[in-house]
């Protein structure tokens, strides 16, 4: 999302390889951006290292007795838009398949006009809630205990290889994930791997889902995690300092 003239990004561009081409290996957070990488440090090798969790923070706590739906984070409007959730929510209410008692969609971070107007918009401010800024270890709690857990993708093609950090801490809770917005990509990747949630693209496919999850509940009093605990590690900090140690020593041994 480069906001300056080709002018700036020339002088940059040659600034970026002058600084890098001293270096004897590279790294970035996924395979498309290490693509990216490459194509410039044609020299160097680039490998590919995601975020990942630190599982000192893996934990569990009693589930909400409410359908919860939780995101924890910044927000951008017109960037990470909820409004597709809003919509679906407002939809299945209207068509009895959530009860509006039953359910809260809560919001931590730093509290947000616009999106007191969206939930107007939707007539949701029974349902939806702003909690504003919390301690990390609250969060952590409030992750941990939701029913779904939201995370809003960033809306441009370009950001198919970026990770957002709040993914693997998402893993760290193990609490199903629901992605929407954005193209398909690395995330879309990491939750069908794992099992530990799904990407959406619309909101037939967002409504389908909670529709489900919803019958679940109702069923069990709880939506049922289902990702696979050896995929999930493969994104902890160890196994991330394995790959930085492999990088290490193939960039030592090739001297």
């Amino acid at each position: 999302h480069y906001p300056y003239g080709m002018i700036r990004k020339w002088f940059e561009r040659r600034l970026e390889l002058k600084t890098l081409n001293k270096a004897d290996a590279l790294v970035t957070v996924s395979e498309p951006l290490a693509k990216d990488l490459g194509s410039l440090h044609h020299e160097t090798p680039v490998s590919a290292i995601p975020n990942g969790f630190d599982p000192d923070e893996m934990g569990s706590a009693p589930l909400t007795k409410e359908f919860t739906i939780t995101y924890t984070g910044q927000l951008y409007r017109g960037k990470r838009d909820p409004e597709p959730l809003f919509q679906a929510t407002r939809e299945l209410i209207a068509e009895g398949v959530i009860d509006p008692t039953a359910i809260e969609v809560r919001f931590f971070g730093p509290r947000e006009y616009w999106l007191d107007q969206e939930i107007k918009k939707y007539h949701l401010e029974e349902i939806i809630k702003q909690y504003g800024m919390v301690p990390r270890e609250v969060v952590l709690t409030k992750q941990r205990e939701s029913q779904i857990l939201l995370l809003l993708n960033w809306n441009d093609p370009r950001e198919r290889g970026v990770y957002s950090g709040k993914v693997f801490e998402y893993l760290a809770a193990r609490r199903p994930i629901l992605a929407i917005g954005g193209p398909t990509g690395v995330v879309s990747e990491l939750l069908e791997e794992t099992g530990a949630g799904v990407h959406v693209k619309d909101v037939a496919e967002l409504k389908e889902f909670l529709r489900k999850c919803c019958k679940e509940y109702q069923a069990t009093g709880q939506v049922c995690y289902c990702g696979k605990k050896e995929r999930v590690a493969r994104y902890s900090h160890h196994e991330m300092a394995r790959k930085f140690a492999e990088v290490l020593r193939l960039t030592l041994s090739s001297k």
